[in-house]
């Protein structure tokens, strides 16, 4: 499905190997207009979907009355939750314990509301009609009947005695009671440190809103029995299967799943939503394919969430300053059900993540996940990766600030160093390799660190304070699974690369393009990409954690030794040589020792109209499954200066530097915008995006009116700067860069920020620090002064 690039999209005829910075090969066909997303697709005869959705946070459905909209001109049908039955609910997977050791509890999340409404947003029923308008205006005529219930919004309120219940089957609201680490150990490590630094730390909920809204199409063939579903996704085969198996209840071969271009996600594409099931079933019962497309104001609600967890952590330090240990005490926000992949961010991940780059030998997490009244939280850019090491780097710069150390030196002390690798860190996992010292030096001279004092001066002397920090991270990523490295050579000449990740955004052509260049020396403008399809694949991980080029780079290259293989048999055949005798260089297949040879696009040629030999191959096409290999550990150090006008509070980032590992770079311009635009959603977390709901649980900020996103001119000039260590874990080295900028950026932003408040007494602010927070923090500042 997705919009095939021409040759005139690639530059200029030069080498396109690994380490160029090769323009998108993308972005000619989208600027275009040539792209195709979900809602532009028009099927034959297909009919128009509006859901009906909960008003209310949370209430018992005593009654829908559909006969109004049933009645009015072009609608066919109002699926309810009882035209489900006999499909499966939307299930969670993860094998998450109690600290007693009980199950982590996972109610029933049906894809229409039951019984009982529990946030703003549930779908309760689907209006199918001629038309969109005519769907929208029948939704309206349907009639709910819900008696209101108490609401909570917020894991207090939840927790809380005597709180309303959520769920019948989750006491206290409770959906995990979840720990990790050594809690003895960092007992003891607390017990006898010289310091102890503790901070209230608010990681805040953001709506994701990316550019392009949800829209799906369900389609159902009578002939085989067969599902199909248009739609956005972060990956077709594993939503295929997850589909499949735990909604539809069907053999996988029943079940298709196609994506074309996609327009953003950071997460939140990826799962199975509520809406696919009646799409599909309203498509079975009417013969026709039906559409839906989200409102961006239904957007608000019924996208997942991200972030929502609020943490006292604590860092304990020997009278010199090096770590002793951490431990952390939250609650996590789940929303009204749990997402297919909750609450892995705001707990293994916040942990594992949290250790970060320091030398810290024991730590104690301990998270309670509770229901509440407001939408379900899922992924968003980094899951959890952000939070730890935010909280971490707030802890340090208010360590050093406590025990009058310098901050840069602190980190210093306590940096894994070089000849640890590989460090076994107290998470369990290995880091393979990185030199975390040199980044922060490279980092410290790259953003003029002792020309700072001047800059200072110069903010104040026009009446503004001003302060600079530092975000230093290490990113663990998603393990790779099985992914697909297909290579197709075609009768046009052509060859498609084959893969289970999907672009949503990331460029993914190009660079797996430059594998494919760089190892069988195929030209770039002959290379294609089929990645969304699910009934072309045998595998694929998706993308999300940062892995795609690990999984989808690693399985190229596996592919590319077996097309090689298979090459020096075809080849021998037709240069009427023995295989041993057959050498593989720069696309062409020769005879060692002469000039003899034959290129391999024109091989596959020959190969696909028979060769005469029967033994030979009779194509040169791979299908290939890469096994699962480790994750691997980005890392880096941002900058950032924050210039803060005391008059109005508003918080402007002025100057910002990064250098980042990210092992081997692909193609370095494509990693630069990775990070641009992780940098910029970290300082829209940290400055600007808040999410309210007030007391019935009814969104106040469902709206751009109400919730601000940064936009261009609040983005400064970032430095980029690369350090690569390669990774030893995957033949490229690579390491993953996607998420790494929000990463980077909440810790240097809100420590530059707090850096430029503490000579007004302010030790702390939370995210987000908007105007109104930072003037009423140093309003009270000045009072208590």
């Amino acid at each position: 499905m997705n919009a095939r690039p021409d040759a005139r999209d690639f530059a200029t005829p030069q080498k396109f190997g690994i380490g160029q910075p090769v323009p998108r090969a993308e972005d000619p066909v989208l600027v275009r207009g040539e792209g195709r997303y979900t809602d532009d697709l028009a099927l034959d005869g297909q009919a128009y979907g509006v859901f009906v959705r909960s008003p209310i946070a949370h209430g018992h459905l005593r009654g829908i009355d559909a006969e109004a909209a049933l009645a009015m001109p072009g609608v066919l049908a109002v699926i309810k939750a009882a035209d489900l039955d006999g499909y499966g609910t939307i299930g969670n997977a993860l094998p998450f314990k109690n600290q007693d050791g009980t199950p982590m509890r996972k109610p029933v999340h049906p894809s229409l509301s039951l019984d009982r409404v529990r946030y703003v947003g549930e779908p309760i029923a689907l209006v199918v009609a001629e038309t969109l308008a005519g769907a929208r205006d029948a939704a309206e005529a349907v009639v709910l009947d819900i008696e209101d219930l108490p609401v909570v919004t917020t894991p207090d309120e939840a927790a809380a005695e005597g709180a309303p219940l959520l769920h019948d089957d989750a006491p206290g609201n409770l959906a995990l009671d979840f720990r990790t680490g050594d809690q003895a150990a960092t007992e003891a490590a607390f017990a006898k440190a010289a310091h102890v630094t503790s901070l209230d730390l608010l990681n805040n909920r953001l709506v994701i809103n990316p550019m392009e809204p949800r829209s799906a199409i369900g389609v159902y063939e009578p002939q085989d029995g067969r599902f199909t579903l248009h739609v956005g996704s972060q990956g077709v085969f594993g939503l295929r299967n997850n589909l499949a198996d735990g909604v539809l209840k069907q053999p996988r071969d029943k079940v298709r799943v196609l994506t074309g271009n996609v327009g953003g996600s950071f997460g939140m594409k990826a799962p199975v939503y509520p809406e696919y099931l009646p799409l599909l079933e309203a498509a079975k019962r009417l013969g026709r394919p039906v559409k839906w497309t989200d409102l961006r104001s239904e957007s608000f609600l019924s996208d997942h969430h991200g972030r929502d967890v609020a943490v006292t952590a604590d860092l304990a330090l020997d009278p010199q300053g090096n770590f002793l240990a951490f431990r952390v005490k939250g609650r996590a926000n789940m929303g009204g059900y749990l997402n297919p992949l909750a609450p892995l961010f705001q707990t293994v991940n916040i942990a594992r993540n949290m250790v970060g780059v320091y030398r810290t030998p024991v730590f104690d997490v301990e998270v309670a996940c509770l229901f509440t009244n407001t939408t379900p939280i899922g992924a968003y850019r980094g899951a959890g990766r952000p939070e730890g090491n935010y909280f971490i780097e707030r802890l340090i710069d208010t360590a050093a600030a406590e025990m009058n150390l310098d901050r840069v030196e602190l980190r210093r002390r306590n940096h894994i160093r070089p000849a640890d690798m590989p460090y076994k860190a107290p998470s369990g996992l290995t880091y393979d390799s990185g030199d975390f010292p040199a980044v922060l030096d490279r980092a410290l001279a790259a953003a003029d660190w002792d020309g700072f004092a001047a800059r200072r001066a110069e903010s104040e002397a026009e009446g503004k304070l001003r302060g600079i920090g530092i975000g230093d991270y290490l990113e663990i990523t998603a393990p790779p699974q099985n992914e697909m490295g297909g290579i197709r050579f075609e009768a046009d000449g052509t060859v498609t690369i084959v893969t289970g990740t999907l672009d949503y955004g990331q460029g993914h052509l190009t660079p797996f393009a430059q594998v494919l260049h760089d190892r069988l020396g195929i030209p770039v403008d002959r290379i294609r990409l089929l990645q969304g399809d699910s009934d072309q694949l045998i595998a694929g991980g998706g993308t999300g954690g940062s892995k795609s080029l690990m999984a989808s780079g690693t399985a190229l290259v596996e592919a590319g030794d077996l097309v090689i293989a298979k090459g020096r048999e075809a080849a021998a055949s037709v240069l009427e040589a023995g295989p041993a005798d057959i050498e593989f260089r720069d696309g062409r297949f020769t005879i060692a020792g002469t000039d003899r040879g034959i290129g391999l696009l024109d091989l596959a040629a020959k190969v696909r109209s028979g060769l005469p030999d029967p033994s030979a191959p009779k194509s040169l096409d791979v299908a290939h499954t890469h096994k699962e290999s480790p994750s691997a550990f980005p890392n880096g150090c941002h900058v950032a200066e924050v210039e803060v006008d005391p008059e109005t509070g508003v918080a402007t980032v002025v100057r910002y530097t990064t250098v980042n590992d990210f092992g081997t770079l692909v193609n370095p311009m494509l990693v630069e915008g990775q990070l641009h635009g992780g940098v910029v959603q970290g300082i829209g977390q940290a400055l600007m995006e808040r999410t309210a709901y007030d007391e019935q649980g009814q969104l106040v900020t469902g709206s751009f009116m109400d919730y601000c996103l940064p936009r261009a001119s609040d983005a400064p000039f970032m430095g980029f700067e690369s350090h690569a260590v390669p990774a030893t874990t995957n033949p490229l080295g690579v390491k993953g860069c996607g998420e790494a900028g929000c990463a980077g950026s909440l810790p240097s932003v809100m420590n530059a920020l707090v850096d430029a408040l503490r000579p007004r007494g302010i030790r702390h602010i939370n995210m987000p620090a908007t105007p109104q927070a930072i003037w009423s923090a140093l309003q009270d500042a000045g009072n208590a002064a």
